[in-house]
């Protein structure tokens, strides 16, 4: 996989490689040598070209080394939605699809309630209440700490399926931001009116 796929394309092409951020694992190689090399126009023209080398080849490890942790990876998402068991889409956004393995990776073991809370929060990237109804066979998700309703809500819909008993049914419930909040924040008209009614239900002002 990484040699006939991700390292070559590095090599031979250039659409993996981050020409901005390349420039921070650049070294100046001429600081290692003695003092009257500095003067040399071919010593700095040649450190100069094996200091890009070695910054390309630093970002290369950078950049496997993200591809270890689900929270960081970009390209390696294909593996881990192997991994998991989950098929590739590569039309959903980057973020939409590592929440989908994290979730996945989080609704390992028995269905708990803790379980199921660990699983939405990865989703919604807040924190979350799961409140029970066992007499009508059901749980509510209840939104905390994100406003509104979260993005990527299907994929979330799809996790819970995979976890939760079969005879037990569930519904979300959002929080939205109040009048009485609004008044507490001492938020003026003129402040509001540079927003949206949709927005202004889903932002917490400072």
């Amino acid at each position: 996989m990484y040699s006939s796929d991700r390292y070559r394309n590095i090599i031979y092409g250039s659409e993996y490689i981050d020409t901005e951020n390349i420039s921070q694992f650049i070294v100046n190689l001429i600081d290692y040598l003695p003092h009257f090399y500095k003067n040399s126009a071919i010593q700095k023209s040649l450190q100069l070209g094996l200091g890009d080398e070695i910054a390309s080849i630093n970002y290369i490890i950078n950049d496997i080394l993200k591809q270890l942790f689900v929270e960081t990876c970009t390209w390696g998402i294909e593996l881990w939605e192997d991994f998991v068991g989950i098929p590739h889409n590569k039309y959903k956004p980057l973020q939409h699809r590592r929440e989908v393995v994290i979730a996945r990776l989080r609704g390992q073991g028995t269905t708990t309630k803790e379980l199921i809370k660990n699983v939405a929060t990865a989703f919604s990237g807040g924190e979350v209440d799961v409140i029970e109804y066992p007499e009508e066979y059901k749980f509510i998700i209840k939104f905390i700490g994100v406003r509104g309703i979260p993005p990527n809500l299907s994929d979330l819909s799809n996790s819970i399926e995979d976890i939760k008993p079969a005879h037990l049914g569930f519904e979300y419930a959002y929080t939205y931001t109040l009048w009485g909040e609004l008044s507490n924040w001492e938020v003026t008209w003129a402040e509001m009116a540079t927003y949206t009614w949709g927005e202004v239900k889903t932002r917490v002002f400072d």
